[in-house]
C-alpha cells in the first residue's frame, strides 16, 4: 500500500537508499530504531550525544565506514574513519580526546593494505591530538566482508558555557559553509568508475579541529554546526528546516562549487547540493555576527573559501528553498532514492 504521507509505497526490506542519508535513512531511524530506544539524548539525532559525568560535559559519537575504493586521492578508509568521528565531536563544540577503532576484516585481505590503513589512521589521530585507546577485530569468511569495514567511536569534552545545537537556531541567523562542496563524493565516484573528467579532483577528507576551535567563543554567536557528509548540504538544510519548522533560504550563486564538481554533476544528472563532503562544515550564526565568523574561518587553511550562502527566514516554515541563478526558486527536499552508495 502507498504511504499516505508522500504517496510512496512502504519499503519492506533494507535497500541501498536506506544508507544514503536521505528520506529513507531518516525513516529507518525514526520509524524503526527510535521506537526501541527511548533516551531523549538519542532522540535529538545530533552528530554527537552530550551527557554529564561528575559535572564534566562529555560528547560521545560512533560511526562505521564502508567506503569503496579503500584508497582515494586525498585519503583512505583509515584517515576517513578518524576525520569523520573527530568532526562529529566538533559539531557539538567538543574537544576530541579519545577514539576506539574496530576492524571487520575479510579473509584474504592484504596485510600490507591493512598496515597502510592503520598507519594513515595513526598519523591523522596524532596530527589532531586524539588517542586510540581501545578497539576490536573480527574476521569473516572470504566473500562476506568486502575487504575491510572500520568502526570508530569518539569521546570529547565540551566547555560548560558552550551550547551548539540545531535547537538554538533562530530567525535571521546566517548560514555559512566552510568551502567548496561535493569534492569528496565526486572524487570517489571518479575513482570508482574511472571517469577522466574529475581526475584532478581530490577528496576534502580532513579533521576540522583548528577551523572549528577558532569560532567556539560563545560571544561569536555560532548556534549550530553540522558536517555535510552523507546527503550533503542539501539534506542538512532540509532536515533543519523540517525539524525546527523554520524557513531556510539559500542562494545558488553564493554556494561554492568547483568547476569539476559542477561539470560532473551536470553530465551525470546529479545535484551538487546532495553530494557528500568529508572536510566541510555548515554553520548557523547569529544575525550581525556572520562577517566576524567568516573572517575567522577564512584565516584557517581549511576555511579560506568560506562563504555566506543564506539565511533562516520567516517565509515558508518547514522548507528549505534555493534561489537559482536564473532568478527562480526550488525546494530543497530530502532525497528519496539512492544517491552515491559506499562513499563513507
Amino acid at each position: 500500500m502507498p504511504d499516505s504521507k508522500n504517496n510512496v509505497p512502504k519499503v519492506k526490506r533494507v535497500t541501498m537508499a536506506h544508507g544514503s542519508g536521505g528520506r529513507l535513512s531518516r525513516e529507518l531511524i525514526q520509524d524503526l530504531v527510535l521506537k526501541h530506544f527511548g533516551h531523549p539524548t538519542l532522540h535529538r539525532l545530533e552528530d554527537s550525544a552530550l551527557f554529564e559525568v561528575d559535572g564534566v560535559r562529555l560528547a560521545f559519537t560512533t560511526d562505521s565506514y564502508v567506503i569503496q575504493p579503500l584508497f582515494f586521492p586525498g585519503g583512505d578508509i583509515g584517515k576517513l574513519a578518524v576525520t569523520g568521528t573527530v568532526n562529529d565531536l566538533l559539531c557539538v563544540g567538543a574537544r576530541p580526546l579519545y577514539l576506539s577503532l574496530a576492524l571487520i576484516l575479510e579473509e584474504g585481505f592484504s596485510l600490507d593494505k591493512l598496515e597502510r590503513i592503520l598507519d594513515s589512521a595513526s598519523r591523522e589521530a596524532g596530527e589532531v591530538g586524539v588517542e586510540v585507546i581501545c578497539g576490536d577485530t573480527k574476521v569473516v569468511q572470504k566473500g562476506k566482508g568486502d575487504g575491510i569495514f572500520v568502526n570508530t567511536s569518539g569521546v570529547g569534552v565540551v566547555p560548560a558555557d558552550l551550547d551548539i545545537s540545531p535547537r538554538r537556531i533562530e530567525m535571521g541567523d546566517a548560514i555559512l559553509v566552510s568551502g567548496p562542496i561535493g569534492d569528496h563524493g565526486i572524487s570517489i565516484l571518479s575513482q570508482r568508475e574511472s571517469f577522466g573528467f574529475a581526475s584532478q579532483l581530490r577528496s576534502d577528507c580532513a579533521s576540522l579541529v583548528s577551523l572549528v576551535q577558532g569560532v567556539l567563543d560563545p560571544s561569536l554567536g555560532v548556534r549550530c554546526m553540522r558536517d555535510p557528509t552523507r546527503g550533503g548540504v542539501g539534506t542538512i538544510l532540509a532536515e533543519i528546516a523540517l525539524d525546527r519548522q523554520m524557513g531556510i533560504q539559500v542562494d545558488e550563486e553564493q554556494i561554492p562549487v568547483r568547476d569539476e564538481v559542477r561539470g560532473a554533476c551536470e553530465l551525470l544528472g546529479l545535484d551538487f547540493l546532495y553530494i557528500a563532503n568529508e572536510g566541510k562544515m555548515v554553520l548557523f550564526v547569529a544575525k550581525g555576527r556572520e562577517q566576524e565568523v567568516l573572517s575567522i574561518l577564512r584565516k584557517d587553511p581549511l576555511g579560506r573559501e568560506s562563504t555566506i550562502i543564506g539565511q533562516v527566514v520567516a517565509e515558508h516554515p518547514g522548507m528549505a528553498v534555493l534561489r537559482t541563478k536564473i532568478g527562480g526558486s526550488r525546494i530543497i527536499d530530502l532525497p528519496t532514492g539512492e544517491l552515491l552508495p559506499r562513499i563513507c
